[in-house]
């Protein structure tokens, strides 16, 4: 059966050209063009190969197929600041630092990125501005930067309203350096929810956007109100992450999943995504451990709203070295990768695969080798943190790959992303300080 398997797996993996090639490498994927939705995974937050893969499958689906939505698991008001340089929507507001500064800086301020968001102004200088391609955070972590941006909206806008606003936000205004603070002092009775003020902030923002949402004024407001969603669902994501992790994650990939369809629909119905996230959270959760513990993600609920028009493209390795920390809110390190486990897909692939390859797992494209793979093994997934001395325990699940993915994409050696100057300490200085409008 082994023998069968990697056979199997031989036959079916497809030579991808060198990433360096990016034109060739992007047209390898004009298969998955026809979907609304194309989800990009890695397997580490840190290795430079998934970055560039994924740009270069990114810069194909927006040059030749229409995707003008790029969303990542990032900080909504973060890569706001990036959306406004590549849409060419004016300079760094005075309310804001540098972009990307809270841990794990180098997931983003780094020289992939950096190419990345410089090809993306280029591209949009010339078209007007309703088909230019917007770059968004998908994420919910930014409490405090998130409350700041609505204040700020409405001091340049409704000083009476900035005025209720921060009478409502009061009540986090305290946290907004160490939210997961409020969450304990939320679960140990120290201090009562501020649900309902985030909430009522919200909704007073949404019903001002049932005005011109085309505008540039529009936008801003867009953009505001959607700040407010982030600092209601930060608010509920600090204070579920201490009752367990499963509603702590499904909030979380909900958020995100919510937010992917708010852009979607703000751009239209023929309006077509790029999503960059980890594995974990674009591969269909269903078909994982994570799943059958309780816990979905963006790419499950993808698969459930949008059918066969979400593509799940998973990504792989089996050695090299990653950008990480050890501890959350460490330095940056760069470590070795274990070879990966003998009995992982991970060392499947390895074995039977080029080391460069694509793999369309879809029913149609391999039917012998989705029954092959229908039972579970195991998966490798790094993320900001990685310990290599617990790597079974801390970074290992099980998986059905062909459930999961819709294609799987492997590199077979890999090497760490390329910090810019400053953040591989977290800080902002040098270049990565004035990223992007430095550049």
């Amino acid at each position: 059966m082994a023998d069968l398997l990697r056979d199997l797996v031989g036959a079916r993996a497809e030579a991808l050209p060198p990433i360096a090639d990016a034109d060739a490498f992007g047209a390898a994927f004009d298969r998955f063009a026809g979907a609304r939705v194309v989800l990009l995974g890695e397997a580490t937050h840190g290795t430079s190969e998934f970055y560039r893969a994924r740009a270069a499958i990114t810069r194909r689906l927006v040059e030749h197929h229409g995707f003008t939505i790029i969303a990542v698991e990032a900080d909504w008001p973060d890569a706001a600041r990036i959306d406004r340089w590549v849409r060419h929507d004016g300079a760094p507001r005075p309310e804001e630092g540098p972009a990307f500064a809270r841990f794990p800086t180098w997931m983003w301020r780094n020289a992939e990125v950096r190419e990345l968001v410089r090809w993306l102004r280029m591209h949009n200088a010339d078209l007007p501005r309703r088909r230019r391609t917007e770059f968004r955070g998908l994420d919910v972590y930014s409490l405090g930067s998130s409350i700041a941006a609505v204040l700020a909206y409405l001091d340049a806008n409704d000083p009476e309203a900035a005025k209720a606003a921060r009478r409502r936000y009061a009540c986090l205004t305290p946290w907004q350096m160490e939210p997961a603070d409020y969450g304990r002092a939320v679960l140990f009775g120290a201090r009562e929810p501020c649900e309902d003020a985030a909430v009522q902030q919200l909704r007073e923002l949404l019903e001002r956007r049932m005005g011109d949402m085309t505008s540039e004024a529009g936008e801003a407001l867009f953009d505001a109100a959607q700040n407010a969603r982030v600092a209601l669902g930060a608010e509920r994501y600090y204070r579920l992450m201490y009752h367990g992790g499963t509603e702590s994650w499904n909030l979380r990939d909900r958020h995100m999943f919510d937010t992917l369809r708010a852009l979607l629909d703000r751009r239209g119905p023929q309006a077509k995504a790029v999503v960059w996230a980890h594995n974990s959270h674009i591969g269909n959760a269903a078909a994982t451990e994570m799943g059958w513990t309780g816990e979905f993600n963006i790419g499950e609920l993808c698969r459930t709203a949008f059918g066969e028009e979400a593509a799940l493209i998973g990504f792989g390795t089996d050695r090299g070295t990653v950008a990480c920390g050890s501890d959350w809110g460490g330095g940056m390190e760069i470590k070795r990768v274990r070879p990966a486990r003998p009995d992982s897909h991970e060392a499947l692939f390895n074995a039977a695969a080029l080391p460069c390859s694509l793999t369309d797992l879809r029913p149609h494209a391999a039917p012998e080798l989705r029954a092959a793979l229908a039972e579970p093994r195991l998966e490798r997934a790094i993320g900001v943190i990685y310990r290599p001395e617990t790597e079974r325990q801390s970074h290992y699940f099980e998986a059905v790959l062909p459930e999961q993915f819709d294609a799987f994409v492997w590199l077979a050696e890999t090497r760490a992303v390329t910090p810019l100057p400053g953040a591989e300490e977290g800080g902002g200085t040098g270049e990565a300080e004035t990223f992007p409008f430095g550049l």
